[in-house]
């Protein structure tokens, strides 16, 4: 009998064990969006009973995903002395575990960055296949609640713990700008309001616009900033950068975070925001962190950036006439899209984050 060839062998246990962790995600996926984590978030041990009704979901259901969570160290199960049979059975979840399942600024949070995403690309699924075969895009609207949750939350933390410290850190005068009271921000495509409120925060003088073709995400955006407290001075409006061109609404600084990649028209927006620019003005623009030229087998973040540009990015880009370019955007496609919309120079700005990169665009 002919021996396996090694490789292949070892391809099929890394696609098997792919197939766990998918497996795994997807009912990360159950419990966050059922609450189930939320109902055990405080540690305490409970039992099916008590956990289906706190989320108020089927407790048969719910004793299935709790044996399942256990059995893969998501939770910790026991059984208290004179329980009897899986019903009685307690659970709790790890402070520890507990932090990355829910929602927070925390930068170990991954409720907004990997599992709500799952749900958005399992909807969008057959309009993908679609997509694939025709060469059609598909809009962000397909990809539902899950993706615009996810998506829009996957920076919380960078934007809470990190921007403005890049700012005060690597752009002085930037900082000295936005530091005297009276000036402006405009946050193009500013999603549901993260980078807006941490702007607003960190520099008390400043009023922050925020720019959004979705008005889902505004909603969402207006929400959250009355939370937040900074509903004073941060305000949104639904509407393409695009059309803005042309307005010279003199802001001290533009920002375009997370979202060139899946413009659907780049240049375009790019060309709004230099002119959205007061004299002497700052565009400053955050997209993806991949590697200069085309790297095969990539590192873990390209092949992070790649996935997500195959399942949502590209097909999202595409779903307008023209179309844009998907996540992995290099340093030098930058380059070229803001000297197509005429930027004099393209400046990377050295800050330490393995998942993006940084510009500042030279009117």
């Amino acid at each position: 009998m002919t021996q396996p060839d090694p490789r292949t062998l070892a391809f099929s246990l890394r696609l098997f064990r792919t197939m766990l962790a998918t497996q795994e995600m997807f009912t990360v996926y159950l419990g966050v969006r059922l609450g189930l984590y939320d109902a055990l978030r405080d540690g305490e041990p409970r039992t099916p009973g008590q956990v289906a009704a706190a989320a108020r979901v089927d407790r048969r259901y719910v004793r299935e995903w709790l044996e399942q969570q256990a059995t893969a160290g998501i939770l910790v199960a026991s059984a208290a002395p004179g329980d009897e049979g899986p019903d009685q059975r307690r659970y709790a979840l790890p402070a520890a575990h507990a932090t990355v399942l829910t929602e927070s600024d925390d930068p170990a949070s991954m409720a907004a960055l990997a599992v709500l995403p799952v749900g958005g690309i399992g909807t969008a699924l057959p309009h993908l296949l679609d997509a694939y075969r025709t060469g059609a895009g598909v809009a962000d609207e397909v990809f539902g609640d899950d993706w615009l949750h996810g998506h829009s939350g996957a920076n919380r933390a960078l934007y809470r713990h990190q921007l403005a410290g890049w700012i005060e850190t690597y752009l002085p005068d930037l900082h000295a700008r936005l530091a005297e009271p009276g000036r402006r921000v405009a946050d193009v495509a500013c999603g549901v309001g993260w980078s807006s409120i941490a702007l607003a925060r960190a520099y008390p003088g400043v009023r922050v616009t925020g720019i959004d073709i979705s008005a889902g995400a505004i909603a969402l955006a207006n929400e959250n900033t009355a939370r937040a407290g900074v509903a004073d001075r941060v305000r949104f409006t639904v509407g393409d950068a695009a059309d803005r061109a042309g307005t010279k609404e003199g802001y001290d600084l533009v920002c375009l975070f997370d979202a060139l990649h899946e413009l659907t028209d780049p240049v375009g927006v790019l060309a709004a925001c230099r002119e959205l620019c007061a004299a002497g003005g700052t565009v400053l623009l955050m997209d993806a962190k991949v590697a200069a030229t085309f790297t095969a087998p990539g590192d873990d973040v390209e092949q992070f950036q790649y996935a997500t540009s195959v399942l949502h990015c590209l097909p999202a880009a595409r779903s307008a006439q023209g179309g844009g370019h998907g996540t992995v955007l290099r340093p030098d496609h930058v380059r070229a899209m803001a000297a197509r919309a005429g930027y004099a120079a393209t400046v990377v700005v050295p800050v330490p984050d393995r998942f993006h990169r940084l510009y500042r665009l030279m009117a």
